[in-house]
């Protein structure tokens, strides 16, 4: 049974930093595209950072330069380092999986099109 577990989130100032952690269970991780996205309060999901399979990495503009995406693969986990925090970062975080590519330079691919993702985390940023 294939599992994703975030942790990581919680209340921080603006300006301040978090670093989400997924836990992969169940599957061949290392063949897997992974991701985050972001679900803020009556709004829509939302990629936030991706990784390919191979290794390529796409970010949402408004986060460029203060998220970074990495995966340890021996640890079968996924990070979103976040700097700079802003209260429009304030959302709950999901961590998800795809056998495919999630995104292309056509762009990524929609949350309803994702194979996997976890329960998430919430992130509640103040200013």
């Amino acid at each position: 049974q294939v599992q994703l577990v975030e942790s990581g989130g919680g209340s921080v100032e603006a300006g301040g930093s978090l670093r989400l952690s997924c836990v992969v269970s169940g599957y061949d991780y290392s063949r897997y595209s992974m991701a985050w996205f972001r679900q803020a309060p009556g709004e829509v999901h939302e990629g936030v950072a991706a990784m390919n399979a191979d290794g390529s990495t796409a970010y949402k503009d408004s986060v460029k330069g203060r998220f970074t995406i990495s995966r340890d693969k021996a640890k079968n986990t996924l990070y979103l380092e976040m700097n700079n925090l802003k209260p429009e970062d304030t959302a709950s975080y999901y961590c998800v999986a795809d056998p495919g590519p999630i995104f292309t330079p056509m762009g990524w691919v929609e949350w309803a099109g994702l194979d996997e993702w976890g329960r998430g985390t919430l992130v509640t940023v103040s200013s």
